[in-house]
């Protein structure tokens, strides 16, 4: 058997963060873990069609609910004439019950994301890019932005092939035991008309401290 744990959470505390960031009693945390659930789906939701969300970080205080987003594509997000981020302020309050506070923060390289990176993979397999190409040239993208290493898995029926299999591509070195190491990681979902094709990215970024 593979023991196999996700590099973020290997992390936590050294390289990594919490995403929500909240201290609960016993009867409120059940609540607010579903709340913090729905919020992300709900935001994810609102923007599926193009991969821009590369993080949602939701702090809590006793009445107030700040959710931070970091995206490729601030101006999308925030809507003419700040629309987009009254309409999320409202489902925010609607879905939490408490007054909530939206930051919006531009993440100056996507392809430094792990989670853009994986689901921008996924929406060219969905629009039948050849697989091979979608992640080379993610891996190369990546590369030149800055990063020390990236290793893409993608494992299902590629190509449309009959039978499932799996391929990686490699570029540079991604220390996975290395707990000082700054790994990013994400897990996508391509649904094409073949079946679902998984796309795993870890970027590593350096190392820390």
């Amino acid at each position: 058997m593979g023991q196999k744990v996700d590099p973020r959470s290997f992390r936590l505390q050294v390289t990594k963060g919490w995403t929500s960031r909240w201290f609960a009693k016993k009867i409120n945390y059940r609540d607010w873990l579903i709340n913090d659930i729905n919020i992300r789906n709900m935001i994810e939701e609102k923007f599926k069609t193009r991969p821009t969300i590369a993080k949602v970080q939701i702090e809590r205080s006793p009445n107030l609910i700040t959710v931070t987003i970091l995206t490729s594509k601030a101006g999308a997000v925030i809507g003419k004439g700040g629309a987009g981020v009254n309409e999320l302020k409202a489902e925010i309050e609607k879905i939490s019950e408490v007054p909530a506070r939206i930051n919006i923060e531009e993440v100056k390289k996507p392809e430094m994301s792990a989670k853009l990176v994986a689901e921008n993979i996924a929406h060219q397999l969905e629009k039948r890019m050849n697989f091979r190409r979608a992640i080379k040239m993610a891996a190369s993208g990546t590369m030149s932005a800055g990063a020390k290493g990236i290793r893409i898995e993608v494992a299902g029926r590629l190509n449309g092939a009959e039978m499932s299999r799996r391929e990686k591509v490699i570029e540079g070195s991604v220390p996975l035991h290395t707990i000082r190491a700054d790994v990013d990681f994400h897990v996508a979902r391509a649904q094409t008309i073949a079946g679902i094709i998984g796309v795993k990215v870890w970027i590593y970024k350096g190392e820390k401290g």
